[in-house]
Formats: structure tokens, C-alpha cells, sequence
């Protein structure tokens, strides 16, 4: 695993980074897949480009799930713009704040076929990952949300299903 950090300066206002190619433990932990109703608010940002045009799709912990270090499983709808344009060029990137620092990490993905699943799974590989942060201001959060009222239940329970399918589609790509 590579994890560098180093300090800068910009002027008087240090700046803290680091580089990962696997994901920190930390990390793991909050995409294991388990206790998703105490990891709800959390949102991803993931990005897919092709010809100039950037798509974005937001993902919950329902929506990921990492099964090893150097791994990222996502789902997404099938007829979404991005899930169309990470299956034609195969990469994406994804963004998030976490534990004070803005993350972002390059992924190498392709779809993991699973017959009758509603939602198009992807397994993807980490290229590269990057943190930063800077001691003059906290990130509290990047998109958080809040379940609307009467369907947290219904939505933990559709997260649970899904992370079970990433789960299977994890396990038919090993």
C-alpha cells in the first residue's frame, strides 16, 4: 500500500495531504457494509467524463461497498448518464469529505453482471487516492442529507438489499 503525507505552505496556512492506492482502514470500516443506519447523511460524488461532458451521480453507504483493500464496488441505475458512460470508458472518479479532509480517488471500473438484479453493479479497482486538508478550516461534511419523513426504515432496508448484491457481484468477480 502507498500513504504519504506531507505538509506544505501556502502562505502562513500549512496544507496537509497524503496519496493512498489502497484504502486506509478508516475507510474500509465506513465501506464494509455493515451498520449503514449509523453511516446515514453520508453522500459520495461520483464523477464519469466522456467527450467533455461530466456526469455525476451521488452514493450513499447503501451504494458501496469495499470487500478488500484495493477495491470499490458501486451500483447505479441502469439508465442513468453515468452508469452509461463508466461502462463505455471504464473510469471514474469518486469524491467525499471524511474525517475533516476532502477525498478523491480514481477508479478503473467495469460492470459485474448479475442476472435479475434491478441495479448495475461495478467493480473497480483503486489507480490512485488522494486527501487533503488544511488546519484554518474544518470540513464537516460534503453533501449530507436527510431521510424524508416515514422512510428511513424503507430506505435502510433497500441499502441493506443492495450492499447484499454488491456483496454477491464483489464475490462472482474474485
Amino acid at each position: 500500500m502507498t500513504d504519504s503525507t506531507a505538509s506544505g505552505t501556502a502562505g502562513s496556512h500549512g496544507i496537509e495531504h497524503g496519496t493512498f492506492d489502497e484504502w486506509p482502514a478508516e475507510l474500509r470500516t465506513l465501506f464494509d457494509g455493515t451498520s449503514i443506519e449509523t453511516k446515514t447523511g453520508f453522500t459520495a460524488s461520483l464523477l464519469a467524463a466522456d467527450e467533455g461532458r461530466v456526469r455525476t451521480s451521488l452514493l450513499s453507504v447503501g451504494e458501496l461497498f469495499a470487500p478488500d483493500p484495493g477495491t470499490l464496488c458501486f451500483s447505479l441505475w441502469p439508465q442513468s448518464r453515468a452508469a452509461r458512460l463508466v461502462s463505455k470508458t471504464g473510469n471514474a472518479t469518486l469524491t467525499f469529505v471524511f474525517d475533516e479532509a476532502f477525498f478523491q480517488v480514481q477508479l478503473q471500473a467495469r460492470i459485474a453482471p448479475l442476472a435479475g438484479s434491478p441495479i448495475t453493479c461495478f467493480i473497480a479497482t483503486i489507480e490512485s487516492g488522494e486527501w487533503q486538508k488544511v488546519p484554518y478550516a474544518r470540513l464537516v461534511q460534503g453533501i449530507g442529507f436527510e431521510f424524508a419523513a416515514g422512510q428511513g426504515d424503507a430506505v435502510l432496508a433497500r441499502w441493506r438489499e443492495q450492499v447484499d448484491v454488491l456483496k454477491r457481484a464483489a464475490s462472482a468477480a474474485a
